[in-house]
């Protein structure tokens, strides 16, 4: 097993980027014999074990790696804290390296690095680690979530948070809109925006759609007889009511937003926005742009149920994720009575509940 100081390495200075928000933790991983080189950030741990799945993904540099550690686990702290889930957020990236692919050896080597961090940080699935890789991690690891014998693929939750989310924000924006008069574009056709295309197209909405992937594509059009499917690059170009990007963070610029043509942006990618400005230019607009650790908190509130001492329990996942309907409502409500962006009252409010559960803690 890794010894702990192996674990706990230190990222030196990580306190200097912008991202950095009070980190409790921030620690690299390296293992050439496995080829396994990444981070760890523990955000707070003020409400509970931090929490975060594990991205394995081609970063250009170490920086770029920390920088979005960083800001996943933060965003993870605000994603528990909104959906009522007692844990803090945490988040671990691995690098990706196309001459040393990920392999058994590495999963082994990187869940004994979890592994003595002694229950401060719990994982599970997120871009590049799938089901397998979740089992596989089990194996060795009791810190692991969303495994295929209890809370399972988070990505159908995820895909349920985001409807729920939706459908709160079309009725606070037109209200009493049905949803046969509804239409969604959807960026990004994987686990959750296909997800959410079945439910969309459940309810009765119209459904635009746009992937890099082919198959993804090919996929979508033999589900959906009445889809319609645009390039990738004009998917946000669309008139729809809904934009609903659920491919990679990032996404929502200065440009993309001049050229929205829709009144609401919700999805489940992870940090959609490009930066805090972002945020102040779509309420300039009148877009109503619903924060994404709220929307997506669907696919949180399955996996951390395996935490519960009761057991998992579908039936409280199920209410759970459909509380983020009321949770939307309520950042839409204060947003027009405090006349500040949803994001800026997310964030509030999320950082409001972390401040009570660390005074709790200290009491």
């Amino acid at each position: 097993m890794a010894n702990a100081e192996r674990a706990w390495e230190s990222v030196s200075g990580a306190d200097r980027f912008p991202e950095f928000d009070r980190h409790e933790g921030v620690f690299r991983m390296s293992d050439p014999a496995s080829g396994l080189l990444g981070f760890i950030a523990i955000h707070s741990t003020a409400a509970g074990p931090a929490v975060g799945g594990t991205r394995y993904w081609h970063y250009a540099s170490e920086e770029e790696a920390v920088r979005d550690v960083l800001r996943l686990s933060r965003a993870m702290s605000y994603k528990c804290a909104l959906a009522g889930v007692p844990y803090g957020g945490g988040k671990a990236v691995i690098m990706a390296d196309s001459r040393q692919p990920k392999s058994g050896a590495m999963l082994r080597e990187y869940a004994e690095r979890i592994n003595a961090l002694r229950g401060a940080f719990y994982t599970g699935e997120d871009v590049g680690i799938d089901q397998a890789d979740v089992t596989a991690l089990a194996e060795h690891s009791s810190f692991i979530i969303g495994r295929e014998t209890m809370a399972g693929d988070p990505g159908p939750w995820a895909s349920l948070g985001v409807f729920h989310a939706m459908a709160a924000a079309i009725d606070e924006a037109r209200p009493g809109r049905a949803w046969r008069d509804v239409s969604v574009a959807i960026q990004g056709l994987g686990k959750v925006g296909l997800g959410l295309a079945r439910l969309v197209s459940g309810a009765g909405g119209r459904l635009i759609a746009a992937d890099i992937n082919p198959a993804a594509v090919a996929a979508a059009v033999r589900e959906f007889p009445g889809l319609r499917i645009v390039n990738a690059e004009d998917i946000h170009r669309q008139d729809a009511d809904v934009f609903s990007p659920n491919a990679l963070g990032g996404v929502i610029a200065e440009r993309m937003i001049s050229e929205l043509r829709c009144y609401i942006v919700c999805g489940g990618a992870n940090n959609q926005l490009a930066s805090d400005e972002s945020a102040r230019l779509l309420y300039g607009r009148g877009i109503l742009y619903i924060p994404d650790y709220v929307a997506n908190a669907g696919g949180l509130i399955d996996v951390v149920d395996e935490l519960s001492r009761d057991g998992y329990s579908r039936d409280r996942v199920l209410r759970r994720t459909a509380a983020i309907g009321g949770t939307v409502r309520r950042i839409v409500a204060l947003s027009r009575e405090q006349g500040k962006s949803p994001s800026e009252i997310a964030d509030a409010l999320g950082a409001k509940i972390l401040e009570a559960a660390a005074a709790q803690r200290l009491a």
